[in-house]
């Protein structure tokens, strides 16, 4: 699917759409935390999430769905300008996620383009844990997750970001040797 004006509209508005709700969650994503302090780490696990503590949560909800709807339906070009918004707008990336399990493919799909549009975030060491976390998820529903981890795979980066391999290669090496038969 090639981009056409209509895409590059579109995107536009999604753009100014994430550029407003990074603004929003930067005074949550940049609070300080005292780490000196033995509690610190419950009360941020008790904390509503960002985009709900900065009031976007149902528009954040919206941007994201249509962010990755058009990143799996666009073609590279697509794909990397909703990398760069991630990569440009970091407390929107850091901020703003999915609240549902991966106990289906289609949740477990919706999960992982995340990860591929983030391209490895913040810090790879974090998307690896939630990948081996996801697939350990998706696994125990029953999800046959090779097929899934292969399709998003096909649509991720080849871009070695921090010298930990691509989004592409670290989806990759996630697909089971040899999964067992699922229906």
């Amino acid at each position: 699917m090639a981009a056409g004006p209509h895409t590059v509209v579109m995107l536009d508005d999604l753009a100014a759409r994430v550029s407003r709700l990074d603004r929003a969650i930067a005074p949550i994503a940049n609070r300080p935390v005292d780490l000196s302090d033995p509690g610190w780490a419950d009360r941020l696990l008790e904390e509503p999430p960002a985009a709900e503590q900065a009031g976007v949560a149902d528009e954040a909800a919206v941007v994201l769905a249509a962010l990755l709807t058009r990143y799996a339906e666009g073609d590279e070009s697509t794909r990397t300008a909703i990398r760069g918004l991630f990569r440009n707008h970091r407390s929107f990336q850091w901020g703003v996620g999915m609240s549902f399990p991966a106990d289906t493919a289609e949740r477990f799909r919706r999960q992982l383009l995340l990860i591929s549009a983030r391209d490895q975030g913040l810090d790879t060491r974090d998307e690896l844990l939630n990948l081996t976390e996801l697939c350990r998820e998706a696994t125990a529903a029953g999800v046959a997750i090779g097929p899934v981890l292969r399709e998003v795979a096909e649509l991720s980066s080849d871009v070695d970001r921090y010298g930990m391999g691509s989004t592409r290669r670290i989806l990759l090496r996630c697909v089971p040797e040899e999964e067992p038969d699922r229906r």
